[in-house]
């Protein structure tokens, strides 16, 4: 696939805008969820696929957190607020 060049005119248009910073949605170990339950929530939070969920549990019980979701605010509130419905231990930050 060829790389898309804009004009120099809608370069700037895109740098002079304000974009607000992303954010990042962190799950944390807790120790008082199965595997189960947190694959199954992050499933619903972040419509991933029950493997990708499993890597997920796994990455969070292994170094003790992983960043699940990485977007706008209130997208990555939204998905903190689909974890930690069942108690999961969930930070939202700007990146």
């Amino acid at each position: 696939m060829a790389e898309q060049v804009l004009p120099e005119s809608e370069v700037e248009g895109i740098t002079e805008g304000a974009v607000a910073p992303p954010w990042m949605t962190i799950l944390h170990n807790c120790e008082c969820h199965t595997f189960e339950q947190v694959v199954k929530q992050l499933q619903k939070a972040i419509g991933c696929s029950e493997a990708e969920g499993w890597e997920i549990a796994w990455q969070v019980h292994n170094t003790g957190k992983a960043v699940v979701k990485v977007g706008a605010e209130t997208e990555c509130v939204r998905v903190g607020n689909i974890l930690a419905s069942i108690g999961l231990v969930v930070t939202v930050v700007k990146s």
